[in-house]
């Protein structure tokens, strides 16, 4: 992408460090959700599925709604249209 004859689309420059320390995070919280899964019983359904549950909110939902939106000008996303 350009703007005034320059190139914005930089994303992941220089940023190598924190995204393999964030891939690493949030893949282990989706192993733990895979891994709470072995716990399945028929007796004993509530704790694993929750469990998983939860952790894949956490593996999935950080990365996408928090992680995501942390290099978004505000002045340009459609909520702030003028």
């Amino acid at each position: 992408m350009y703007s005034n004859g320059k190139n914005v689309a930089h994303s992941g420059q220089g940023r190598l460090a924190g995204n393999l320390i964030a891939f690493a995070v949030f893949f282990i919280l989706f192993l733990g959700c895979l891994y709470s899964l072995s716990f399945w019983t028929l007796e004993n359904a509530w704790i694993p599925g929750i469990s998983c549950f939860v952790l894949a909110i956490l593996a999935f939902g950080i990365p996408q709604h928090i992680l995501g939106m942390s290099d978004k000008n505000p002045s340009k996303t459609a909520s702030q249209r003028d």
